[in-house]
């Protein structure tokens, strides 16, 4: 099923968009092959920011574009890349995205997807710059091995909409439940998408790891996924996720200044601030498991880090999360959250740091969720636990 949408239309957006997208160069997502990169390379594709417009900008090829352009086709065929998920995992819908490309965007696209084993992938040649080159014999010799015109296809050969001078989406669910480790995305018969999302859940393979192993139960790379939140305006909270280090705000999750705040400021005895308002985002573990350490990281966050934060957790079968999710979390629903760390003072651009003894319950959780006071942002959430399996999914 395909849906296209223009910006400022959210009412029927598909509901695979809270899902991570596997296919960005944040989680390791990379173009292993692309018939022509004329104009604009096909990485730009798997950027995590959106598109922009740079009106006068211009290279020795043409004018720049913040996506995959290729040149206008004088030779028989049609354009296409190969692009290599970050993680393997299973794909539950993609957004191809058209922004400021009006003139130039491609038609049609068709996606197709395979699951492959490291010797089933063959050496290919490295891609360096590739602006205004198209793909050698030696780069289509060697792609060739992977047989990718015989991949499954997730997405028939569809029309897509331009996005004019405005952002363009078009999203096209998937039903298949199978894993994949790679994309090969075909436009027909050539042009460009700015953006290609692909949203799914990470397939980690937990039977490897023991129950005395200890690691990050809510990272991107281990299936952690956010499920909700209340603002998201600067910095979606999916990014606290994220691999590695923030190299800068738009690596973290940031919410826009509380509306609600007073006048003039007041603090209690301890130092934290009276506001009336707070942001909060749940997360979806990659597995259950006991949480024991917890980093709270603000950097970059210097003049805008939160007040104060909290964590608490909860137990929640799939239907539940379901459930909340189609009530937006509401908290007449009743969940019972347990805390983890209670009100916590934080401070700016730090690495924040708590154990087993700053941790008030030691239980087995599914779920989480950050509460921050009364606004503002960080870079990322660690919370490193061993993993459990609930009672009530045991056979």
């Amino acid at each position: 099923m395909s849906v296209h949408l223009k910006e400022g239309k959210p009412s029927v957006s598909p509901d695979f968009l809270h899902l991570n997208d596997l296919a960005c160069e944040t989680i390791g997502g990379k173009v292993l092959f692309a018939t022509d990169d004329f104009f604009a390379p096909a990485e730009y594709l798997l950027k995590e920011q959106r598109p922009v417009l740079q009106a006068d900008l211009f290279t020795d090829y043409g004018k720049w574009r913040d996506g995959w352009e290729t040149r206008r086709k004088r030779i028989s065929g049609h354009d296409w890349c190969i692009i290599q998920l970050g993680v393997p995992g299973t794909v539950h819908g993609f957004e191809a995205d058209t922004s400021h490309l009006a003139g130039n965007y491609a038609p049609r696209i068709s996606i197709q997807a395979a699951y492959l084993k490291q010797e089933e992938i063959p050496l290919l040649p490295p891609r360096r710059s590739r602006i205004g080159t198209a793909a050698s014999d030696e780069e289509l010799k060697a792609v060739e091995e992977m047989r990718s015109n015989e991949w499954a296809f997730l997405v028939p050969m569809s029309e897509i909409k331009s996005g004019n001078l405005d952002t363009g989406h078009n999203y096209f669910s998937v039903t298949s439940k199978q894993k994949w480790t790679h994309i090969r995305l075909n436009i027909h018969p050539d042009g460009g998408i700015a953006r290609l999302k692909v949203y799914g859940t990470i397939s980690k393979d937990w039977s490897l790891s023991g129950q005395n192993d200890l690691g990050d139960l809510v990272a991107t790379v281990n299936g952690g996924i956010c499920v909700g939140y209340s603002d998201a305006q600067l910095g979606h909270p999916h990014n606290i996720l994220g691999t590695g280090r923030a190299k800068s705000m738009k690596d973290g999750w940031e919410t826009r200044r509380s509306l609600e705040r007073p006048p003039v400021l007041k603090a209690d005895d301890k130092g934290n601030l009276l506001l009336p308002g707070r942001e909060w985002a749940v997360f979806r573990l990659g597995h259950p498991g006991i949480v024991t350490h917890i980093e709270i990281d603000t950097s970059h966050f210097k003049g805008n880090f939160p007040d104060t934060c909290t964590l608490e957790a909860c137990i929640l079968s799939a239907q539940e999360e379901n459930d909340c999710i189609a009530q937006k979390w509401s908290l007449k629903q009743g969940t019972k959250w347990n805390v983890l760390l209670p009100v916590t003072k934080l401070k700016p651009h730090k690495r924040h740091f708590f154990d087993a003894t700053a941790i008030q319950t030691m239980n087995l959780c599914t779920h989480v969720r950050l509460t921050i006071a009364p606004d503002g942002g960080m870079s990322r959430l660690r919370l490193w636990g061993f993993p459990r399996i609930p009672s009530h999914a045991r056979k």
